[in-house]
């Protein structure tokens, strides 16, 4: 206790300093003899490497300070350091900020230059704070001084849509330390949490072959998932390098149709998924065959050779084809579940963007009852953060702080000159931010496309929800329609059609179509996919353009004055998207708005109406 503390002992009683003269720590070390022993005297300067611990002469910091220094003492609710404040001429009546450096530049306390703390937040309830805590921003940290250095050096760029920048920018000095990170293997990092999270969320989730994946990967066949456990997985990692999407999609499902004990489903892109269970609806009969015999159907994109391999890992089962005749005769609505009794979960890459619109689809229907997770966020390439709650409807994801280097870019946008990014520590729960993302060398600094919204903390880290994707709006005369709210507007419009059901649709500004979109003012085309209608009249081609007019009054003016044209509406067959996917040759969330013409004319060649 205080009676035992070498600060508090008589003077007389204190022998002569050992060393003389600050030590290595600056805190001019003297020591006490107390019953026997040593200790260090402490002249109120804390080490710098660990908070909380005295600095004595030697080099290691290990004397509490609770021990011999005053208690710590914060201004109020305000004080964000846990040692800011001491006191003002060796009395405990008056108190001061004992900072360097004030963030305000006024003085006064800490009450005039520490930044309100920051509320923690639990990850178990969005939302909860503690009382009286509700409002207040981030916790001020100060960015490393390296990282103002390196935003002054590479200003923020702007990458085009084949992922090369619009200038050259000189080598980063600081790429191999960050590089030395990436070897510390985020994305297996990342599996390993998404497998706790699901294990936590579903303990039985994690049984041996209880997992089926659905993914197509022809350049870079790798272990399913991404993940070094194969032996969750039933389907052979060899089908997802097949050459044709389809191909591997109706592998994959051959033989996660083969494992009735399945536990989790598991596709990398939710359009994947759909598609699966598409050619589910339109080839079980020829998918009830290959169980019953044990053999692989010839088929486009599959070699011979490869065929053989992946035949000699099926069994015959007629008990389980004939259970599969059965379920599909009494319709699509629920067959996941029923086709899998003991499911528990379906895992898809991303919900987010072009993608929502296959989820709610699944959700409707095949999946009806099934909640849909979505375990990681990824952006160009780099996985960022993690969604740590698997039941939760809306995925939210913890921004992991080594993973990547990460900037925000607070919305809306300040003026070019004026636009200054803030780090991880800096964020405000309920803003908008443009992330800005270095993940990959000659590529610094660049805008993602993504904007995020921070829905709360996760023991310090900012915990974010996906928005919008920028590079999807639609923009003929800067108007700037959102993916989001343009989807609202196309299904309200379908809801006008009698017996339409909306599948799919993409967008196309005319300045694509270049001299094939007439000589007309600048408009949209939309190329949609609909079941339970096969034509469209005049008047209900309409109703979408009217739609956004009420949806959109800049779209409106637009119109009325005649600077933007009318809407362009057509129809496409069946499968016509599927083809498009196929085209892209990788596996990515799906687009919303086409840039590039070889898609343009693939999207084209479907159009029967």
């Amino acid at each position: 206790g205080r009676a035992h503390c070498p600060s508090f002992l008589p003077e007389p009683e204190q022998p002569a300093a050992i060393g003389g003269g600050p030590g290595r720590g600056g805190s001019g070390s003297a020591a006490v003899r107390v019953r026997g022993w040593r200790r260090p005297r402490c002249r109120g300067r804390c080490c710098p490497r660990s908070p909380g611990r005295c600095w004595p002469r030697s080099s290691r910091c290990w004397w509490p300070c609770s021990w011999c220094c005053p208690p710590p003492r914060r201004c109020g609710t305000a004080c964000s350091a846990p040692r800011c404040c001491g006191p003002r001429g060796g009395s405990g009546a008056a108190w001061s900020c004992r900072a360097s450096t004030c963030s305000t530049g006024r003085s006064g306390g800490c009450g005039g230059c520490c930044p309100p703390a920051r509320p923690r937040v639990s990850g178990a309830g969005r939302g909860e704070r503690a009382a009286g805590a509700a409002g207040r921003p981030s916790e001020h940290r100060r960015p490393p001084a390296g990282s103002d250095a390196f935003r002054e050096r590479h200003p923020l760029s702007t990458c085009c849509s084949d992922g090369e920048r619009a200038e050259p920018l000189p080598p980063l000095s600081l790429w191999a330390v960050l590089r030395s990170c990436w070897r510390a293997e985020p994305p297996l990092q990342g599996v390993l949490l998404y497998l706790h999270a699901l294990h936590r969320a579903f303990p039985q989730a994690l049984t041996l072959r209880g997992t089926a994946l659905l993914g197509w990967a022809p350049t870079a066949p790798r272990t399913p998932g991404f993940c070094p456990l194969p032996t969750l997985y039933c389907t052979p990692p060899e089908a997802a390098a097949l050459p044709l999407r389809s191909a591997a999609l109706r592998v994959q499902l051959l033989f996660a149709l083969q494992t009735r004990a399945l536990r989790v489903l598991e596709a990398r892109l939710p359009n994947e998924l759909h598609d699966a269970l598409v050619a589910l609806r339109d080839g079980w009969a020829e998918l009830a065959q290959d169980l019953a015999l044990g053999t692989l159907s010839p088929q486009p994109g599959l070699p011979e050779e490869m065929r053989g391999r992946l035949q000699a890992l099926l069994v015959p089962d007629s008990t389980r084809a004939a259970e599969l005749r059965a379920e599909c005769e009494r319709g699509f609505e629920g067959i996941v579940r029923r086709l899998w009794p003991q499911l528990q979960v379906v895992v898809v890459g991303t919900v987010r963007g072009g993608e929502r619109l296959y989820c709610d689809a699944l959700s409707r229907a095949a999946c009806e009852g099934l909640p849909l997770y979505c375990p990681w966020y990824r952006v160009a390439g780099a996985l960022l953060g993690v969604n740590l709650w698997p039941k939760e409807p809306m995925p939210r994801f913890v921004l992991c702080p080594e993973w990547a280097f990460c900037e925000f870019l607070p919305c809306p946008a300040e003026e070019e000159e004026k636009q200054c990014t803030v780090l991880l520590g800096e964020l405000w729960e309920g803003s908008e931010y443009t992330l800005i993302l270095t993940a990959r060398p000659g590529e610094y600094r660049c805008r993602a496309g993504e904007v995020l919204q921070v829905a709360g903390f996760h023991k310090q880290c900012p915990v974010v929800e996906p928005v919008r994707r920028e590079s999807q709006a639609l923009s003929v005369r800067g108007e700037n329609i959102p993916e989001e709210q343009f989807c609202r507007s196309l299904c309200r419009a379908v809801g006008m059609w009698p017996g339409a059901r909306l599948m799919d649709y993409i967008c196309v500004e005319s300045t694509l179509l270049g001299a094939s979109s007439g000589a007309g003012a600048p408009h949209y085309e939309v190329f949609v996919e609909l079941r339970g209608l096969r034509d469209l009249l005049e008047g209900q081609r309409h109703k979408l353009d009217h739609c956004l007019q009420e949806d959109f009054p800049i779209y409106k003016s637009f119109r009325f004055k005649g600077s933007i044209g009318p809407l362009r509406l057509h129809l496409v067959g069946a499968g016509a998207f599927a083809r498009l996917r196929e085209a892209m040759g990788c596996p990515v969330p799906m687009p919303r708005v086409l840039r590039e013409e070889r898609l343009l004319a693939v999207i084209q060649g479907t159009v029967i109406s």
